[in-house]
């Protein structure tokens, strides 16, 4: 899988933001921090961040976390097919270090894609009839 960050795999408009604000299928919560995931028909994932300066203050610290997120992601794409995650940062991200934010991150993106079916499992259960309620 190519491990890029291009233009396909961002979240960029309001309305992708709001889709999965409104219909968020899986919650993540973290230190500081809340994911929200939802399906997309796509076959790669999509990222979006939002954190805004009331959380933190200086652009320098902002940037810094941004980083480590969408590093984060690159590592972690392959495992999370065919969602679009919101990452929304809250007051006293900006305290954590580079490694711990790479580490929860790292972390919060692998709880994911254990929450989430795999492709494979629900193509299985819809051939069979299950459902998934």
């Amino acid at each position: 899988m190519n491990l890029g960050f291009g233009r396909e795999k961002r979240l960029l408009t309001p309305q992708q933001f709001k889709a999965v604000f409104d219909s968020a299928s899986n919650k993540v919560p973290g230190k500081n921090v809340l994911l929200l995931a939802r399906d997309n028909q796509l076959e790669h994932p999509r990222i979006g961040l939002v954190i805004g300066k009331k959380s933190v203050k200086l652009a320098v610290e902002r940037n810094r976390v941004k980083r480590q997120i969408r590093e984060s992601f690159r590592h972690n794409q392959s495992n999370l097919d065919g969602v679009d995650i919101v990452i929304v940062a809250r007051r006293g991200i900006a305290d954590l270090s580079n490694i711990e934010l790479r580490q929860q991150f790292d972390k919060m993106f692998k709880r994911l894609a254990r929450q989430r079916p795999t492709a494979l499992q629900t193509a299985h259960a819809d051939s069979t009839g299950q459902t998934n309620a």
